[in-house]
């Protein structure tokens, strides 16, 4: 079965609330071997102050020890360690670092074999050996090689949404975009639709960067200058790209329904309409990079930690979604390891019959 680790977060958020109502279905534990990277006196005083349901945790103080129909928990907080719920304090940052520290030494030993995280606070978990603007830049320092960057793909169902420019300001947006990066983006988005989804044939809609897609630079030129140009090279590959679509008429008229990836050229152009149509479900899915992780589409949630008040069902996909890329990619990968060597043969020539016999020899 597979190992799927699981992090904490911020302790004094949602994210022990949906981790105990996830494992309260003790069929989650049927389809895969959980372990989860945090604490049982933390989780135990989230059960109590919310009046959850009880999940028997089995402690464990190394992942080799983790049993099949258990959900496994490796302690690797202090034993001290206050929860101060809806607080964004120091001690919870520590506490989410460490967790993702301990998981990320053992996803990259093999030891667990995919990786879903709960929510961190982005700036109470800096510190020294963490200045990155969330996990997906932590995890592409950890694990990407020269040819590898992280993406971060947004999903339900079908619905998947990838940034060309992910977490920085909005006034630096149109000076990071250019042709090579939409290129480059999207070339990893296609890849990973056919790798991780299983998509054949992706069709992909480019976004466009200004309103009403430019209106022929009356609104501004990216789209002709740069977007443009690039879905024309994109198309020389062969990757079948279409757009670039003014971001309103295409939510709102429903034209997102009619393809397999959408491309966004910033974080809130697609974030903002991905949480409206599936802020309860929805799935942040890191592509690009030699390993698995997911996560809920959701933050931290300080405004309802310890209310009782969060869905869980939005965590509960993001294992799903786990445990199906990981098989999709070794099928995938078994698929393509040996693929049949293109036959040219010349049948207009004498020499044709000699080249099949070649061929099938």
């Amino acid at each position: 079965m597979i190992k799927v680790g699981i992090t904490q977060g911020d302790i004094n958020g949602i994210g022990y609330e949906v981790i105990l109502k996830t494992f309260a279905d003790i069929r989650m534990a049927e389809i895969c071997i959980p372990v989860i990277y945090g604490s049982a006196k933390v989780a135990a005083y989230h059960r109590k102050a919310m009046e959850l349901q009880t999940v028997a945790f089995n402690q464990i103080s190394d992942v080799k020890d983790a049993v099949v129909n258990k959900v496994n928990i490796i302690n690797c907080i202090n034993e001290d360690t206050k929860v101060e719920l809806g607080q964004a304090t120091p001690v919870a940052g520590e506490a989410a670092y460490q967790s993702l520290e301990r998981a990320v030494a053992d996803l990259r030993d093999g030891a667990i074999d995919v990786l879903v995280t709960a929510p961190i606070n982005k700036h109470n978990i800096q510190r020294e050996d963490f200045k990155f603007p969330g996990h997906t830049e932590y995890l592409e320092e950890r694990f990407g090689k020269d040819q590898d960057k992280s993406l971060m793909i947004l999903v339900k169902d079908s619905l998947r949404i990838a940034l060309v420019t992910g977490h920085i300001p909005l006034s630096e947006v149109p000076n990071t975009l250019t042709k090579e990066k939409i290129v480059e983006t999207a070339t990893r988005f296609e890849r990973s639709l056919k790798r991780d989804f299983r998509v054949g044939r992706p069709r992909i809609a480019v976004l466009s960067l200004n309103p009403h897609a430019g209106e022929n630079g009356l609104l501004g030129n990216e789209e002709n200058e740069i977007i443009i140009p690039a879905l024309n090279e994109l198309q020389d590959k062969k990757i079948l790209c279409f757009g670039p679509y003014p971001t309103d008429g295409f939510f709102g008229s429903g034209d997102y329904t009619h393809f397999d990836g959408i491309l966004a050229m910033y974080h809130d152009q697609g974030l903002a309409p991905f949480k409206t149509l599936a802020m309860e479900d929805g799935v942040n899915f890191t592509a690009g990079l030699s390993i698995v992780r997911t996560s809920p589409a959701h933050g931290t949630a300080y405004s309802i930690a310890g209310q009782n008040k969060a869905s869980e069902e939005s965590f509960r996909q993001a294992i799903y979604m786990a445990i199906d890329t990981y098989g999709n990619r070794i099928e995938y990968d078994k698929a393509y390891a040996n693929p049949l060597r293109k036959l040219y043969v010349d049948k207009g020539g004498d020499d044709s019959v000699d080249l099949i016999k070649e061929a099938e020899e």
